[in-house]
């Protein structure tokens, strides 16, 4: 299973916000001059925060590789909110491309557990030893004010946490900070062994 982001989000990072989190000084002469590192530090904490919740903050496009369906009929898709299947395409070993009828196939929306199912019996089937990619667009909304306060909050601390050990080549045992971790539990997926839910 690959999953690639194919599109940024449109809406810019919330830089000030951020700033006014850190209670940084303005009006300074060099007033802007840590905003790369800054935005740096919103990216790197987005990106693990949705890692930690399956949860994707800001809309983007992405394409997601199998080599096999887990069910014939109904595909968990990797992250949610998944708001629209693009395309779905099988391919055989070959690397011979065909697209599906969007009419086999539709989007199950749920906030935790979007899946890919087959309007009738089964999915397309994939050829032996080839596979599918599914492009579909996910997130809570193409601008800040739609990702859920809790997670946004979630973020801003993750990022002043790194903004504030910025000088240390490490920052301990690698897991997240208590106030990130509790703010982020509920979205989190439950993970279950032997086949089920992922």
């Amino acid at each position: 299973m690959m999953l690639i982001e194919t599109t940024l989000p449109a809406a810019a990072l919330p830089l000030e916000r951020f700033k006014a989190h850190l209670r940084l000084g303005t009006g300074f002469s060099d007033d802007g001059a840590e905003d790369a590192l800054l935005e740096a530090f919103l990216r790197a904490s987005m990106a693990a925060i949705e890692e930690r919740t399956a949860k994707v903050l800001l809309a983007r496009s992405f394409t997601w590789g199998v080599n096999g369906w887990r069910d014939g009929a109904r595909e968990p898709l990797p992250v949610a909110p998944v708001s629209r299947i693009a395309e779905l395409r099988v391919f055989d070993r070959n690397g011979t491309v065909c697209v599906c009828d969007p009419a086999t196939y539709r989007l199950e929306r749920d906030g935790t557990y979007p899946r890919l199912a087959a309007v009738r019996t089964c999915l397309p089937t994939i050829p032996q030893g080839g596979g599918a990619e599914v492009d579909f667009d996910a997130g809570f909304g193409a601008e800040w004010d739609s990702v859920p306060a809790d997670l946004g909050q979630a973020v801003f601390l993750l990022a002043a946490h790194y903004h504030e050990h910025r000088h240390e080549a490490s920052t301990g045992e690698g897991h997240m900070p208590f106030g990130v971790a509790a703010l982020t539990e509920r979205w989190r997926r439950l993970r279950v062994t032997a086949g089920g839910v992922a």
